[in-house]
C-alpha cells in the first residue's frame, strides 16, 4: 500500500519569514548581477591561471577549476561572516 502524505494549510497560513527573506535577497542579487554584467564581464574570472582550456579542430573544452575554487572560497567566507 502506498501512503501519500498531504499537507493542508490553514487559511491565512504564511510560509516561514526566513525563506521569504532568502528568496527576496537571492532575487535582488540576481537582478543586481544582471544590471552590473557589463562591468562584471571585465573581471578576470574564467581566465585565471590554472583554468583548463583545450582547443582543437572542431572541439573545445573549458574547465575553470581555479575560478571554481576561488568562488567557493569567497562564498564560504561570506557564509561564515553571515553566521557569526
Amino acid at each position: 500500500m502506498l501512503l501519500v502524505r498531504t499537507t493542508v494549510f490553514a487559511p491565512g497560513f504564511q510560509p516561514l519569514p526566513s525563506m521569504q527573506r532568502l528568496l527576496l535577497i537571492l532575487g535582488c542579487l540576481f537582478i543586481a548581477a544582471a544590471a552590473a554584467w557589463p562591468w562584471l564581464s571585465r573581471l578576470p574570472f574564467g581566465r585565471l591561471p590554472g583554468d583548463i582550456r583545450i582547443v582543437r579542430d572542431g572541439f573545445s573544452f573549458y574547465f575553470p577549476i581555479t575560478t571554481c575554487i576561488l568562488i567557493s572560497l569567497l562564498v564560504s567566507v561570506v557564509v561564515w561572516l553571515l553566521r557569526r
